[in-house]
């Protein structure tokens, strides 16, 4: 049985949390998980409790480059390798800093701004470039940023959001070009983007009541979906963004 080396970014809660779960239901597969304090979320440390060695909690703060290169220094000890990254960073709202997607122009605020692009770009740029060496090894791997429908450029047609919108289509921008790098390097390595939809976490539950019935889906839903589609893809979608059915995003 040949093993499988995972590393998912934000694995302490919502969709990384599930995604970190559904990935060791399989018996051939090693994680990592990351999170910036992961000894204090209860229910990863009781999944390391349930697998053992399967499991490995890293502390990493995706705001911090110091801290990725530590926690990439770290993986690459115990695995010379990896099959799957998944990027899990993003940020909405944060009610202590007062930030909030903002409606209209007068609602910009450049230090608002600048923590938007640091968690929703910058960070997931980062991982790629701390971590892609491990990736770059000749066979299948697939880096995987979770993105959003919303930081596609054509695709809005409603306005606001500003923040949320322009860092997403940055972190879109950064997943297309370092795909195109990456592939001169390994062209078995697939570099996308993933847009979950609208997952019951705490980045959504502000604005759940607005959504039509039957759009919200439960995070161990979206973790099986988004799942399915990283088995499903092929170089040739490197650089790409997907929905959580599988279906290319415009940029």
């Amino acid at each position: 049985m040949t093993e499988k080396h995972i590393l998912i970014q934000g694995g302490g809660r919502g969709l990384g949390l599930a995604l970190v779960g559904h990935v060791l239901t399989d018996r051939a597969t090693v994680v990592t998980a990351t999170a910036r304090d992961p000894e204090s979320s209860a229910d990863l440390v009781a999944l390391r409790d349930r697998y053992g060695d399967r499991l490995a909690l890293q502390p990493l703060d995706i705001t911090d480059e110091s801290s990725i290169e530590a926690a990439r220094v770290a993986t690459g000890q115990r695995h010379p390798r990896l099959d799957l990254m998944i990027t899990c960073a993003g940020l909405l709202h944060d009610q202590a800093r007062r930030i909030r997607p903002e409606k209209k122009l007068s609602d910009l605020d450049p230090n608002h701004l600048a923590t938007s692009f640091a968690v929703n770009a910058i960070g997931p740029a980062l991982m790629i470039k701390h971590f892609h060496d491990l990736t770059t090894h000749g066979d299948r791997a697939v880096i995987a940023s979770i993105s959003a429908r919303i930081g596609s450029i054509s695709d809005n047609g409603t306005g606001g959001w500003y923040g949320y919108r322009a860092s997403k289509a940055a972190q879109n921008q950064f997943t297309r070009t370092a795909a195109i790098e990456l592939a001169r390097r390994s062209k078995n390595l697939i570099c996308v983007g993933l847009h979950p939809g609208t997952v019951d976490t705490g980045l959504s539950r502000p604005f759940q009541k607005r959504l039509p019935e039957g759009q919200l889906q439960r995070s161990d839903q979206a973790a099986k979906h988004l799942l399915g589609v990283i088995a499903g893809l092929t170089p040739d979608d490197t650089g790409l963004l997907f929905d959580w059915a599988g279906k290319r995003i415009a940029p």
